[in-house]
C-alpha cells in the first residue's frame, strides 16, 4: 500500500549497510545499528531546506505576532472578515504557514517507513506488523530492496547480544525464532540495550526542545497555543519516549537517538548562520543611515531651488540701466566730492538714438557703486 515509502527507505538502508559491512562484516551488530543511524543523517539531509524554511518562518510569523493580535482584536465579532485579512497579511510578507510544518509532515512517513522495514526482518508474530510466517518462511522472503540473505544477516547480527529488531516486550515465540540464526535473547538482555538508549533519546527530546523554546520571542512565548505546545514539546514528548519505549525496537530507538543528535546539530547550525545574517542586515541598515546623516558639527544641507535667470532685455534697455547706473554713481561721487581719476577719461555720450556710449563709441559697461574714500571729517578745529 505504501510501496513508494517503504522502497526507498529500504533502498537507503540496504547502501549504508552494504558500506558499513564492507568493514564491519555484514553479520555484525555494528554495522546494522550505524546503517540505521546514517540513514537517519541521510534523510535529514535531505530535509535540510525545508527545515531551514520551517525556521525562517517560524521567526516571520513571530515577527508578524502584533499585526495578527491586532487583526484578531479588530474582527473578533467577524471570523470571515478576520481570514481575509489574514491571507492579506501573510501574501504582503510572503508568508506560508505550510513550510512551518512540512519537516515534521515529511519525517513523518519516513518514521512509518522504517518502522515496517525493520518490523519485516522477522515477520513470525501474529500482532502488529506480523504475518504469523514459520522461522524457515520468513529468513527464505526478501525484504523489499533486501535479499533473503541479507535477511538472515540481520536475524545473526546481535547489538550487545541483542537483535536490533528486538524490543523489551516482545512474546516469547518470537524470540525464540532468533536461536535458529544465533542464540535466543533474554528480556533482560534486550532491556540492558533499550533502556540507556530509551533515557538518552527522552533527555535529548527534552533538551532539542528546550533550545527550541528559548529561541521564541516573548509575545509568542505567551501566546496560549504556544504555551501548550512548548509544555507537550518539553514534557509530555520526552515522557512519551520513555513510556512507549519497551514497546520500540532497539532499531527504532537508535533511529530517535540519531534524530536528536542531527537536529541538536542543525539547530545550532542553521540559528547561527540566520542570526548572522540579521546581525549583518542590522549593521548594514545602520551603515546606510550613518552615511545620510549629517557629520557632527556641519549644517544640514538643504534642497535649494535654482532660481530662474532674469529675462534678457533688449540692447536699449541695458544702454538705459548702464547709464542710469553710470549716472548714479557720477553723481554719488559728485556729492561726496571725490571723483575717480580713471572715470575722468571716459566720457559718456548719447548718440542720436538716446544710447549712452563712450568717447571711443564703444558702450558702457556697467560699474559697480565703489565705497567713498572720504573720511569724515573731525569737529575739532586745527589749532593755530
Amino acid at each position: 500500500m505504501l510501496d513508494f515509502i517503504y522502497y526507498p527507505v529500504s533502498g537507503i538502508l540496504w547502501v549504508w549497510h552494504k558500506v558499513f559491512g564492507a568493514v564491519l562484516g555484514a553479520d555484525n551488530g555494528f554495522a546494522w545499528a550505524l546503517s540505521v543511524m546514517f540513514l537517519v543523517f541521510t534523510l535529514r539531509a535531505i530535509l535540510y531546506k525545508p527545515f531551514v524554511r520551517q525556521v525562517r518562518t517560524t521567526r516571520q510569523m513571530q515577527e508578524l505576532q502584533p499585526q495578527i493580535k491586532a487583526l484578531q482584536k479588530k474582527y473578533s465579532k467577524d471570523r470571515q472578515r478576520m481570514a481575509t485579512e489574514m491571507q492579506k497579511l501573510q501574501r504582503e510578507h510572503g508568508f506560508n504557514p505550510v513550510m512551518g510544518c512540512l519537516p515534521v509532515l515529511l519525517q513523518a512517513p519516513v518514521f512509518i517507513g522504517l518502522f515496517h522495514v525493520l518490523r519485516s526482518f522477522n515477520r513470525t508474530g501474529t500482532g502488529f506488523g506480523g504475518l504469523g510466517m514459520s522461522v524457515e518462511e520468513n529468513a527464505n522472503t526478501p525484504n523489499y530492496f533486501f535479499s533473503a540473505d541479507d535477511v538472515q544477516s540481520f536475524l545473526s547480527a546481535r547489538l550487545f547480544g541483542a537483535p536490533i529488531s528486538s524490543y523489551i516486550t516482545m512474546p516469547r515465540e518470537t524470540l525464540e525464532s532468533f536461536g535458529a540464526y544465533g542464540s535466543v535473547p533474554t528480556i533482560a538482555t534486550i532491556a540492558a540495550v533499550s533502556i540507556p538508549l530509551m533515557i538518552l533519546a527522552s533527555v535529548a527530546t527534552h533538551f532539542n526542545s528546550r533550545a527550541s523554546v528559548a529561541r521564541q520571542s516573548p509575545a509568542a512565548a505567551a501566546n496560549p497555543q504556544s504555551a501548550i505546545m512548548n509544555k507537550l514539546a518539553l514534557w509530555v514528548f520526552p515522557l512519551g519516549v520513555l513510556v512507549g519505549g519497551p514497546f520500540l525496537m532497539i532499531a527504532i530507538l537508535l533511529y530517535w537517538v540519531a534524530n536528536n543528535i542531527w537536529t541538536y546539530a542543525q539547530q545550532h547550525i542553521v540559528f547561527r548562520r540566520i542570526d548572522a545574517e540579521e546581525d549583518a542586515k542590522k549593521q548594514a541598515a545602520i551603515e546606510r543611515r550613518a552615511d545620510t546623516a549629517p557629520k557632527p558639527g556641519a549644517r544640514p544641507t538643504r534642497d535649494k531651488r535654482k532660481r530662474q535667470a532674469p529675462p534678457k532685455s533688449s540692447p536699449a534697455a541695458e544702454s538705459k540701466s548702464g547709464a542710469t547706473d553710470k549716472g548714479a554713481t557720477d553723481k554719488g561721487a559728485t556729492d561726496k566730492g571725490d571723483t575717480d581719476k580713471g572715470d575722468t577719461d571716459k566720457t559718456e555720450s548719447a548718440d542720436s538714438s538716446g544710447e549712452s556710449t563712450n568717447g571711443d563709441g564703444s558702450k558702457p559697461r556697467p560699474q559697480k557703486p565703489r565705497p567713498s574714500t572720504n573720511r569724515p571729517r573731525s569737529n575739532k578745529r586745527k589749532r593755530r
